[in-house]
């Protein structure tokens, strides 16, 4: 039985036996790691990316602007162009679908994305509604960043903090009981870092400054983005997770439920591979611009994939799945 969550690796390859007919048009197709496709129109490539919304209820409409939005993002695409599927329960009322619709309508026009077409329906076996966004967005030819580029010897920059995502939809769906327990101004702080969630600013920053590849990591955060990278790159990883940064919240709420934060949901991070000589460069160009940013790792041309703790090094393991479905399981 599979697990909840993303799909298994060695599940995926299987799937990716499957796609349809063949075309040179393709610049960047599916693969493990890969979060956008692009597709060759001249002068220009089309950047395509999709994504569901099952996690969240409350702003998930927000939250299914930015995440479609940030995986066009990492290509150093400008996100443009928006379609979604409302998937609504049984027994919903005009009010639900006008209400995300409204909210996607605000932070598309945030971002400068026009939304284009879509599907809604009500279905039945679902309990929330589900947000499925596709974005569309396009870059020039010679400024593409690729997702399989990193390179050996690469260094890993993390933008801003792990599981930020993952802190606000458990804030906002565990208000009560959190509340209880740390007070109603740390569950409002929590619940806020969803204003994090975007990374089309640094992201652009990094396009601009010269990378090897930028990766936005979702279901099991840092801990499986950084395992895609190196899996699309066909590389080994060095990781040194005391250097990864983590907000207060989010170690309080993952200490009180039993969670590991560096495999909680994380989009508002982002990994980027980038030259060791001028990874510095970059985080302080970040940190002049108000985006928190550290070292966190390097890529290997060995296979190995390891974790230096206290000087020490031990295996990093992928996540099975994502610790927010620990918390829904419940």
């Amino acid at each position: 039985m599979l697990p909840t969550g993303k799909v298994p690796p060695e599940v995926l390859e299987k799937l990716l036996k499957h796609l349809g007919s063949e075309s040179r048009r393709i610049i960047v197709g599916p693969g493990t790691g890969i979060d956008f496709g692009a597709v060759d129109f001249g002068d220009r490539f089309l950047v395509a990316s999709t994504d569901p919304i099952t996690g969240a209820v409350e702003d998930i409409g927000f939250y299914a602007v930015h995440i479609s939005a940030n995986d066009v993002a990492i290509s150093g695409a400008r996100p443009k162009w928006f379609l979604v599927t409302l998937l609504l329960p049984e027994g919903s009322d005009e009010v639900l679908p006008e209400g995300i619709m409204a909210e996607i309508d605000s932070e598309a026009k945030k971002l400068g994305v026009a939304i284009i077409g879509g599907h809604t329906e009500v279905s039945s076996g679902l309990d929330r509604p589900i947000v499925m966004g596709t974005m569309l967005g396009e870059v020039e030819r010679e400024k593409l960043v690729r997702p399989d580029g990193a390179k050996p010897g690469d260094a890993v920059i993390m933008t801003k903090w792990a599981g930020l995502e993952g802190t606000s939809i458990i804030a906002r769906e565990r208000r009560d009981e959190l509340a209880g327990e740390f007070g109603e101004t740390f569950v409002e702080r929590a619940a806020s870092l969803a204003e994090y969630i975007s990374i089309v600013p640094e992201a652009t920053i990094a396009a601009e400054f010269g990378v090897d590849a930028m990766h936005d990591p979702t279901e099991g955060e840092v801990a499986n983005g950084l395992h895609e990278m190196a899996d699309s790159a066909g590389l080994g990883l060095r990781v040194y997770p005391e250097k990864i940064p983590v907000r207060e919240e989010t170690k309080a709420i993952c200490e009180f439920y039993g969670l590991d934060p560096l495999a909680l949901v994380g989009s508002g991070a982002l990994l980027i591979a980038v030259k060791r000589d001028h990874a510095r460069v970059l985080v302080e160009r970040f940190l002049a611009r108000g985006i928190n940013a550290a070292i966190v790792g390097e890529f290997l041309a060995e296979g190995k994939r390891v974790a230096i703790t206290r000087g020490d090094e031990r295996p990093f393991p992928r996540p099975e799945t994502d610790e927010l479905w620990k918390i829904f399981g419940r």
